[in-house]
């Protein structure tokens, strides 16, 4: 076992591809805690369900999978529904507790993601009010993407059951009580992030991220304070360029290119620190999106 807590493996693989197998797995450990907190609320059962997950991929054939991410994904996700139902049956609380709760989201379509994003990371305060299958597709659906074909197979439903399940989910969550948005408070603290990514100061940019942060772009997601600082430090270029805005009516940036809006970074805080950025780029959905500069 090695400091990470990833054992060598069965006898059936040597020791080279034991490692280069903890070393593809070790590129996702972030992702894969990410949705497991997310998912249990805890961050102990979240390093078991990550632990569990190592497990399976060490006695499994993947050289066949393509995308070891999404499989590596789903059977965290599989693993957090055993342990949900297994809770569910004891009656039991949570490892953890916490009175953290999310800023609300602007009603409307729009704002979806948005919102998924923000009490995810406060999902505790909604925690009793899902089932597990719910949790589980909202989490994986709303928060990281994962397509109802594949939520659906986790839980044993269609997809289209798959769907019904996250959008009862969502409307719950939409009715859970929050407090109100200090924008002032918000715009002080994208302001500092601005600063620090145009400096390149990662350990400032570290203390304005909440621990368990997630930035999605359009093509991938990213958690954890450290990795987020680590892409927002390489924006330094974009950052020069960005305007203070309202995407969506959330606080957010406007980056312009030859004035073209080329790119949109809307942020979720929790307890004054940023929690969710979500970066779109993709011309279409950049053009859709509502944004006032201020």
């Amino acid at each position: 076992m090695n400091e990470n807590g990833i054992p060598g493996g069965d006898g059936a693989r040597n020791a080279a591809e034991n490692e280069f197998l903890a070393r593809r797995f070790e590129s996702h450990r972030s992702h894969l805690r990410a949705v497991a907190y997310r998912m249990l609320g805890s961050g102990a059962e979240a390093d078991d369900a990550v632990q569990e997950a190592w497990f399976r991929l060490s006695r499994s054939d993947t050289r066949q999978v393509e995308n070891l991410g999404g499989w590596l994904t789903t059977v965290v996700g599989r693993v957090c529904l055993d342990m949900l139902r297994s809770r569910k049956s004891r009656a039991e609380e949570p490892l953890e507790t916490t009175d953290r709760v999310a800023d609300a989201a602007v009603a409307g379509p729009e704002q979806d993601a948005l919102l998924a994003d923000s009490v995810g990371v406060a999902l505790l305060v909604v925690l009793e009010t899902l089932s597990p299958a719910e949790r589980l597709a909202f989490v994986l659906h709303d928060l990281f993407a994962v397509p109802y074909e594949e939520v659906g197979d986790i839980v044993g439903r269609s997809p289209v059951a798959a769907r019904q399940l996250a959008s009862r989910a969502r409307r719950r969550v939409q009715g859970a009580d929050v407090p109100d948005r200090d924008l002032a408070r918000q715009r002080e603290v994208v302001n500092a992030f601005l600063a620090a990514a145009r400096e390149g100061d990662f350990e400032a940019l570290v203390e304005l991220l909440d621990p368990d942060v997630v930035a999605r772009t359009d093509v991938g997601v990213t958690s954890g304070a450290q990795g987020v600082a680590r892409g927002a430090a390489s924006f330094a270029h974009f950052a020069y360029v960005a305007r203070p805005a309202l995407v969506g009516g959330a606080t957010g940036l406007a980056v312009f290119l030859e004035d073209r809006l080329d790119r949109t970074l809307a942020f979720t805080f929790v307890r004054d620190r940023i929690a969710v950025i979500e970066i779109v780029t993709d011309p279409e959905r950049v053009a859709a999106l509502d944004v006032e500069l201020v």
